[in-house]
């Protein structure tokens, strides 16, 4: 179950990153191209678990998990 619950939580971060980059980029560029953008953002996210692919993506990965471990059961 905590496996899942990560997962879940997971997609609300990513939902997140969508959602304020597509405001964000909106701002100065057109509806569809920012999208683009905020898509590619929270799948970069989701499924690399390597924000803004940094070399010390696994350091990202163990901060981000002891971050659920210690707020989510």
């Amino acid at each position: 179950m905590s496996d899942r619950l990560h997962q879940i939580v997971d997609l609300l971060v990513a939902a997140v990153i969508a959602g304020t980059s597509t405001f964000i980029w909106n701002l100065v560029l057109p509806t569809g191209l920012a999208l683009t953008l905020a898509g590619m953002f929270a799948a970069m996210y989701y499924f690399s678990r390597n924000p803004w692919g940094s070399p010390r993506g696994e350091a990202y990965n163990e901060w981000i998990d002891d971050l659920y471990d210690r707020f989510l059961p």
